[in-house]
């Protein structure tokens, strides 16, 4: 912890104006997480943009912030699971969780991604700080060589793939997201939210808007079943470490989204592979990633993450018995929002029509795009889309599309 240059405490007594601000950063979490395709950075950017004038010491801010992103983190799995589920003659080439909608195990899915996440925070805590202490000595050798330890991560992506027409299929995704990302990453349009950047239009499209439009002809949600996990808990719990894990490389490997992470993890876990492995694991991944990102700002002073950034935008000190309060009480409220809101959520889903949901989500998309980055947003959402639509096409997964932020690394930009 000395070399950390922290000292965590267990006698912090929360006051009641720093659960007021912890439980307004839930809220906040909880609204962004349910919303389709905001990303929490932009949720970040959003805040730190507003935070200054927040009246109120700077650590509670902070507090609220971090609150915001860690509930964030849990929920922002609820529309991924109910949205866009294809017909089930697509199963096949459908998204791991959409899959498990599919044959109606929805419901344990909502409770997979709860025990995902909630297991990477009970795991990353302890983990913390030795896991940041060995980054801290390790990064600067993997910086030193990023585009050769991303070019093996894009290999191994690719030749997990299970035929040569997929492993075709994602090599076309990731040359068309990384030529897309080289071109419009940098890109500073003019947009109504000063919070935005490109990261809004280029996510919603290659990730968001595919998703939508492949599932026009699908009959949405269908009826589910009982929420009885089929995994054993061995093999969550394991999967929730892995992911746990991986949600450190996130943190410290630029370009790594928890989609790339949750497949390097699931590799660790032997009969993890499956549909309800990558739930565990990617949840674990994108809350991990939160607590790891912490620990590095008060070890390095370098936000990692959109949330680190807020924090630093908001002047709160980096007070790690507040900070780690915070992020357990986000994450117990985070876990029972996930479950009390996630089976309603896909009931609410299922009954509406699925090609007037899918047309309107995809208009809530162009709309954020336009939102955080103008006129030139929604162009790039356009073309993004029709990239994002290659790798289902060829039977390849979507992980490939993270190109967008690989490929322009790799090269250099």
């Amino acid at each position: 912890m000395e070399a950390l240059g922290v000292r965590i405490g267990l006698s912090l007594g929360p006051s009641a104006a720093a659960l007021a601000f912890v439980f307004v950063g839930v809220a906040l979490g909880t609204l962004s997480g349910l919303t389709p395709g905001l990303h929490v950075n932009n949720l970040a950017l959003l805040l730190a943009s507003v935070a200054p004038a927040v009246p109120g010491p700077p650590r509670l801010v902070g507090a609220a912030v971090l609150a915001a992103g860690v509930v964030h983190s849990f929920l922002d799995a609820v529309p991924a699971l109910a949205l866009g589920v294809p017909d089930a003659a697509m199963a096949a080439s459908a998204l791991p969780a959409h899959r498990l909608v599919i044959a109606g195990r929805g419901r344990e899915a909502v409770r997979l991604s709860a025990l995902g996440s909630g297991l990477a925070v009970a795991f990353a805590v302890p983990l913390a700080i030795p896991v940041t202490r060995g980054m801290t000595v390790a990064y600067p050798v993997v910086r030193a060589h990023l585009p050769v330890v991303l070019g093996v991560v894009v290999a191994f992506l690719l030749l997990t793939e299970g035929s040569v027409r997929a492993f075709c299929g994602g090599a076309a995704g990731f040359a068309g997201s990384g030529a897309l990302g080289r071109a419009t990453l940098d890109l500073s349009p003019a947009a109504p939210l000063d919070a935005g950047g490109m990261l809004t239009p280029l996510f919603a499209g290659l990730f968001g808007a595919p998703v939508l439009i492949e599932a026009l002809s699908g009959s949405g949600v269908p009826e589910q079943d009982d929420s009885t996990i089929a995994a054993s808990r061995r093999t969550v719990g394991l999967t929730a470490a892995a992911g746990c894990l991986a949600g450190a490389v996130v943190g410290y490997l630029p370009g790594v989204s928890s989609a790339v992470a949750a497949v390097l993890a699931l590799a660790l876990v032997p009969g993890s592979t499956d549909a309800r492995g990558f739930v565990v694991a990617t949840s674990g991944v994108n809350t991990a990633n939160t607590v790891f990102a912490l620990f590095a700002l008060s070890a390095l002073g370098t936000p990692r993450t959109g949330v680190m950034v807020a924090l630093r935008e908001a002047n709160a000190p980096v007070n790690l018995p507040l900070l780690l309060s915070t992020a357990a009480i986000a994450g117990v409220a985070g876990f029972l929002l996930v479950l009390g809101v996630g089976d309603r959520y896909l009931r609410a889903v299922g009954a509406v029509d699925q090609s007037r949901l899918s047309v309107g989500v995809v208009g809530l998309l162009a709309g954020l795009s336009w939102l955080f980055a103008g006129g030139v947003g929604v162009a790039v959402f356009g073309v993004a889309t029709l990239v994002g639509l290659v790798p289902a096409r060829f039977g390849a997964r979507r992980v490939h599309l993270m190109g967008v932020l690989l490929g322009p690394l790799m090269l250099g930009a």
